[in-house]
């Protein structure tokens, strides 16, 4: 048994335990995610989106196979065990290609699949949502379902041809388009039992149709919407209550046997929120733009205490780098950010929906990100300027839990982010011996 279905079981048998997905390709949040699983002695699953990583490369550049090995060459330079690696695809389906008739969109769909499958992605999330260009606006509940049995179909295939285990599979989506985030508005309505029966029972009979009833057996989740959620500005938290219906919905399910719920969109919820969703059968919890906002919070705040001690002439001006690359390529917020020039240039800096996440890998950014690191690793920083921009690691700093060098401060941001997640998910709440914010594993 995998270790994921090992942890669905577990939960489904009653116990407290559940699993966080890092859907993120940043090197540094990856660096610390591996160190915050060592130190919980957790497996680490680790996703992409279908528009981060597909058979064309993606807005990262990576094709599937490559985004493996990028990701086993950071766990190998952690010392984290790669059998304690779990890959997974998130929103795989036609989404890049709705532009296209349906037909040619699933043709696109099917290979993305099957170059998941082949690499060796585990955890395979089946997403027909989405209307393509001779479709109707809404697609009927039947329509996404059959084009999921599709799509799994080749899965199944592709995992045979490759000689690996059949992979485990979401069904189902009630969150924005990856990459996008919805507007709290009023609120946001949590998904009716009537609702996850309908998607789950059109799915079973399309599975069914197909020959695919042992891939069914291999569904471990299906997304809904508990009632969490945040845009660029606004936090809607869990509330259990709200949630109840659904939570007894998903633990009276008997087919498939493992079912539990899967989370998107948890960014910025409580650590006590955390852990009432876990509680409540929300067992797979995804965190995406909260790692990488916290780790824009560490590089500014870097970026302040250096405008204090190196020279004007010197300075990386990485936030202003930043912005002038967003100006410059505004694809990636352009349609999200709207408002006057003022309230657009603070929400490409600090909108929580953080969609400077993408432009990391630009060169003009990560020259200028190399020069902070650089100016910062050459002179030691002030125990006050750590205190009024980083308090939290000035006061492990105190405690001789880290160093302060940047890349390890900004880990140790990263990862206390990510441990919230851990302690939610694991039977180990209280963590091991390993430090994540401790000198001999912080990044070199």
């Amino acid at each position: 048994m995998s270790q994921l279905l090992e942890i669905i079981s577990a939960h489904r048998q009653g116990q407290p335990v559940g699993i966080y997905s890092v859907c993120s390709a940043n090197e540094y949040v990856l660096q610390a995610a591996f160190v915050v699983a060592k130190q919980y002695a957790t497996p680490l699953l680790i996703e992409s989106t279908s528009n981060q990583v597909d058979q064309f490369g993606g807005y990262t550049g990576m094709t599937p196979p490559q985004f493996r090995d990028y990701v086993l060459r950071l766990a190998e330079q952690a010392g984290f065990a790669a059998d304690r690696l779990i890959l997974g695809g998130d929103h795989l389906g036609p989404n890049a290609w709705q532009h296209l008739p349906a037909g040619e969109a699933m043709a696109f769909a099917c290979e993305l699949i099957r170059s998941y499958v082949a690499a060796g992605f585990e955890k395979i999330h089946l997403d027909c949502s989405m209307a393509c260009a001779d479709d109707p606006q809404r697609l009927p509940d039947a329509t996404v379902a059959e084009r999921s049995a599709q799509l799994a179909l080749v899965a199944e295939a592709a995992a045979r041809d490759a000689g690996l285990a059949p992979p485990v599979y979401v069904i189902g989506t009630e969150v924005p388009i990856p990459g996008g985030e919805a507007s709290l508005g009023a609120g946001l309505a949590v998904t009716t039992p009537a609702a996850a029966a309908l998607t789950l029972a059109v799915h079973r009979q399309a599975f069914a149709q197909h020959g695919l009833q042992a891939a069914w057996q291999r569904v471990v989740a299906m997304v809904v919407q508990p009632g969490v959620d945040f845009d660029h500005s606004q936090i809607q938290h869990y509330q259990p209550a709200a949630a109840a219906a659904l939570s007894r919905f998903v633990a009276e399910q008997t087919d498939p046997p493992t079912l539990v719920f899967e989370a998107h969109s948890t960014d910025y919820q409580t650590e006590a929120a955390m852990h009432a969703l876990v509680r409540d059968h929300f067992a797979i919890l995804k965190v995406g733009p909260a790692v990488t906002f916290a780790l824009r919070e560490a590089w500014f705040a870097l970026a302040a205490i250096e405008r204090e001690i190196v020279p004007f002439g010197r300075q990386s001006q990485l936030p202003a780098v930043l912005e002038q690359r967003m100006l410059a390529e505004p694809k990636h917020w352009q349609k999200h950010y709207s408002g006057s020039p003022a309230e657009q240039h603070l929400l490409r800096a600090y909108a929580l929906s953080d969609r400077c996440r993408y432009y990391w890998g630009d060169a003009a950014v990560l020259a200028a990100l190399a020069r902070l690191i650089a100016n910062l690793e050459q002179q030691s920083m002030p125990l006050p300027l750590l205190s009024q921009y980083l308090p939290e690691q000035f006061d492990a700093v105190l405690r001789g839990e880290l160093q302060a060098k940047p890349l390890a401060l900004a880990q140790h941001k990263v990862g206390m982010v990510l441990a919230r997640y851990a302690r939610a998910c694991s039977r180990n709440r209280q963590g091991g011996s390993e430090n994540p914010a401790g000198p001999e594993l912080s990044i070199a």
